[in-house]
């Protein structure tokens, strides 16, 4: 028996499939689940807008930065060992932020979860390359694709339900059974692949990109708060960004001279056509989807008042559209060139995001862009078949295992800059709109009224953006000793203030997503769509029985 093979009689492939998707689906769940409990999270933390997005980004951030990371520290300990680690660290985070009784605390366990979810999501790829033969690789792999679908599906809504029934900490404290059961079953059904060649950690790269990423996100966040202007003393946010990017171009740097020991960022992968077009367009998706979920989950507990499981099973319209066509969409693709399917689903999901940005108002019903959830899930549903087979296709085998690190760590970054990007625009359009709309509404109210009306929302921004489920808009200062039927009036002029002003804030994030979806199907236009000579050559010789040769299985 070879390095590579695992003796059948000791390892249940299926049970071992089951295991580790249990734990993807896990970290998976916990980027989606934690949006519809935004606004309950904001009035229970007292957490404004820019905080909000930490709770989001710093999981997010993390994930995204280590992926490779622990990739690598997987193939120098054992990918087991590291996904009960990851899994253990993710399982008390979890419990971490249930417990969070300030927005600061809850910051900080979200990124132990990250953390968390970065060791355990790379793990699970060299194992199964290991106990799963070629030929049913593919059918493996169509199950990693359904998790991500189910998890954008059951966020929204089981977070909904949670969040209605059992408040903000229930969404955290239902990974603590499933965490305490994967860890359990791992021991059991999935087998210790252990290192067969040693590897070294590029511990210069990781801090380089960790502290660009950091400089970046944090700048765009904070921005707002500061008025982008200066933080203390000479430190500017300005100057927080461009040390980022200096980081960032840096670390590209350090990265070329190591590309012959080891690097986090490998260029090799980069020379096939197919695969850089594609990390664009995974990067693109990443994007939109925070783009799209981030606002659009505030808009309709903060704007329509919909309970957090109403809001939920609104949004559930798009994913539960992209599972049902995602098996036509597998089907279609034996018959039609991945490519073109690419390019009509990327289409599709702009137009269905669009018609959502121009359905919303601060009065429409629940059901009004329902038209554009169906169009957008089913345009996904053409998306992430495609995109997967036209990234790996034409790569040589030596090289799998990388990218797809990088494809997932790429991905993530998209979102960690939608996060950033868009919550920069979502937070300066939505304080300024809050000073012109109050403006305007202060000339209908009593005179004495109308300083403190207009001071409240003009200072909205520096103080922390609230967008909580029982939101108004209200300045307390606003209300202070006046009779009561002059407050009813203030706060209904606030609460339309407010309305109008999401909603207008809104929109340009909607069509930022839009036009980098765009931006990508116009990518994707360039990419190969039959496979390449050479690399179909090394497909075959490497179906006829070469193996990678660096790893030794001791099956449990």
């Amino acid at each position: 028996m070879s390095d590579t093979q695992v003796e059948a009689r000791k390892v249940r492939p299926i049970a071992a499939l089951v295991v580790l998707s249990l734990g993807l689906f896990m970290t998976l769940l916990d980027l989606t689940i934690v949006n519809v409990a935004i606004p309950r999270i904001s009035d229970g933390l007292g957490a404004g807008l820019d905080q909000i997005l930490w709770v989001l980004n710093a999981y997010s951030l993390l994930y995204a930065v280590l992926l490779i990371t622990s990739g690598r520290l997987g193939d120098i300990v054992g990918p087991r060992r590291l996904f009960v680690v990851g899994t253990g660290v993710f399982t008390v985070a979890s419990l971490v932020s249930a417990l969070a009784t300030s927005p600061t605390q809850l910051i900080l366990s979200r990124a132990l979860q990250g953390l968390g979810a970065a060791i355990l999501a790379p793990q699970g790829l060299p194992i199964l390359l290991t106990i799963f033969p070629r030929e049913k690789r593919a059918a493996v792999f169509a199950v990693f694709g359904v998790l991500a679908g189910l998890a954008v599906l059951a966020g929204p809504t089981l977070g909904g339900f949670l969040v209605t029934r059992y408040g903000w900490p229930s969404i955290f404290y239902v990974n603590l059974p499933v965490g305490a059961l994967v860890i359990a079953a791992a021991f059991v059904f999935v087998p210790d692949i252990r290192p067969g060649t040693r590897h070294r950690l590029d511990l210069v790269g990781v801090g380089l990109s960790t502290v660009g990423l950091l400089g970046i996100v944090y700048g765009l966040i904070e921005g707002q708060r500061y008025q982008w202007g200066t933080i203390t003393g000479i430190v500017s946010i300005p100057m927080v960004i461009a040390a980022g990017v200096v980081a960032l171009a840096l670390f590209l740097f350090h990265q070329s001279r190591r590309q012959d020991r080891e690097p986090l960022l490998p260029f090799a992968v980069f020379r096939n056509r197919n695969f850089a077009i594609m990390t664009l367009v995974l990067s693109a998706m990443g994007f939109t989807i925070v783009s799209f979920y981030l606002p659009l989950t505030i808009y309709l507990q903060s704007v329509l008042g919909l309970s957090a499981i109403d809001a939920g099973l609104t949004i559930a319209a798009q994913p539960v559209v992209m599972i049902l066509l995602s098996g036509v969409a597998n089907g279609v693709m034996t018959k039609v060139s991945g490519k073109h399917l690419l390019i009509g689903g990327l289409l599709a999901f702009a137009a269905g995001t669009a018609y959502i940005a121009l359905a919303i108002h601060a009065d429409s019903g629940r059901w009004s862009f329902l038209g554009g959830l169906i169009l957008a899930g089913a345009g996904m549903a053409f998306i992430w078949g495609p995109v997967y087979s036209l990234a790996t296709r034409d790569l040589r085998p030596e090289h799998a295992g990388v990218a797809s690190g990088v494809l997932n760590t790429i991905q993530e970054l998209g979102a960690v800059l939608a996060g950033a990007v868009v919550g920069a625009v979502l937070q300066t359009q939505l304080a300024n709109n809050l000073r012109d709309g109050a403006v305007a509404r202060a000339a209908s109210l009593p005179e004495a009224a109308r300083a403190p009306f207009v001071a409240g929302f003009s200072n909205a921004g520096s103080s922390g953006l609230q967008v909580g489920a029982g939101q108004s808009g209200v300045p307390t200062s606003a209300l202070a000793n006046l009779p009561a039927s002059v407050a009813a009036q203030i706060q209904a002029a606030a609460h339309d203030v407010f309305t109008s002003a999401f909603v207008n804030a809104m929109r340009p994030t909607l069509f930022i997503g839009v036009a980098v979806v765009l931006t990508a199907a116009a990518a994707a236009l360039f990419s190969r769509a039959h496979p390449d000579e050479g690399t179909t050559a090394d497909a075959r010789r490497d179906l006829s029985g070469e193996r990678l040769a660096d790893q030794r299985v001791a099956a449990v």
